[in-house]
């Protein structure tokens, strides 16, 4: 049984030697660029615990767990084009430090990559594994075209925003665990239990950076109230729309829409809105029941292996978390 230090350590070397080659250095330096700096490394990290509830040795099981950490950081190249980010990880993005082209062209290889790492995995798993990857990869974009569509409309509602993130974030974190459950041998049924917590984890994870955005520690670099200046529709702004009276409402929407405001003031306004309606309670209470609702699915899987004590330790870890 290998601890997570040990197991961050076998991702890390992986990443390392993840097999991009070296030439031509304009395609591949970037995605070596964007792994090397870093990130939770929660997504293959999830993959080689969920092989080692049901195998001893997850070395042969490595390959699929950096196919999904290839693939997360290609889809954050995209995402900081789309979001015109200028800094990813406390660092320049790629599209800074090169130009939109070259990441576009280099996060396309790193998708790519990610299914030549996926390949090789256990070959009698290969159909089961590329299905479900398949099927991560194009609710992630769906996920993305809806986050993208909820930013021009005023109708969202909680529901449909939970279906977004679910898509965005979390089934990428389900998948992680499938594939290294299907890697390493599980059934169907043991695979999709696994895949159930990690879609619940993910969930619960989001709605937490909802809540950190706002209400997080500033003193890890990360601008509170981000969200709040970027007019983006969180859980925080929708259980407050929905909560607040008539006038709090609409002043809740005209801080939205107010660029005339300076950003410190609409920041502050808007928390004093969210306040009021104790919507960070509210939120934290969503939150929380995603979380229970991801341990339940984990402890009910049956298996003669000892992994699911550690995966439960890891997911209280992250529902602890800080930053």
């Amino acid at each position: 049984m290998h601890s997570i230090a040990e197991l961050s350590t076998l991702i890390e070397e992986g990443i390392f030697n993840a097999g991009f080659p070296q030439q031509p250095t304009g395609l591949y330096d970037p995605a070596r660029y964007i792994l090397s700096v870093g990130g939770k490394r929660i997504r293959p990290l999830l993959a080689l615990m969920g092989a080692q509830v049901f195998a001893d040795d997850v070395k042969p099981h490595l390959p699929v767990a950096l196919a999904m950490e290839v693939f997360h950081n290609f889809t954050l190249v995209h995402d900081d084009i789309m979001d015109n980010a200028p800094l990813r990880r406390g660092k320049q993005t790629v599209h800074e430090k090169w130009d939109v082209h070259t990441a576009i062209l280099s996060g396309d290889a790193m998708m790519i990559q990610s299914y030549v790492l996926l390949a090789g995995g256990p070959s009698n798993a290969l159909m089961p594994l590329i299905d479900m990857f398949n099927k991560t990869a194009l609710a992630v974009c769906e996920g993305q075209q809806d986050d993208m569509d909820f930013e021009k409309s005023e109708e969202v509602e909680i529901d449909a925003y939970l279906e977004m993130i679910a898509k965005k974030t979390s089934v990428l974190l389900g998948c992680s665990l499938y594939c290294g459950a299907i890697s390493a041998g599980a059934n169907e049924d043991q695979a999709a239990l696994l895949y159930e917590a990690g879609l619940k984890l993910g969930i619960s994870f989001q709605i937490q950076d909802d809540i950190l955005d706002t209400y997080g520690d500033s003193s890890f670099g990360k601008q509170t109230g981000g969200d709040i200046a970027r007019n983006k529709k969180t859980i925080l702004f929708l259980m407050a729309r929905d909560l607040a009276n008539e006038t709090d409402c609409a002043l809740l929407l005209r801080l939205y829409h107010d660029s005339a405001s300076s950003e410190s003031e609409k920041i502050a306004a808007v928390r004093n809105i969210f306040d009021k309606y104790a919507v960070k309670e509210h939120a934290e209470s969503l939150m929380a029941r995603y979380y229970e609702e991801s341990r339940a699915a984990l402890s009910s899987l049956h298996s003669t292996k000892n992994g699911v004590d550690p995966l439960l330790k890891l997911f209280d870890q992250v529902f602890t978390r800080t930053t």
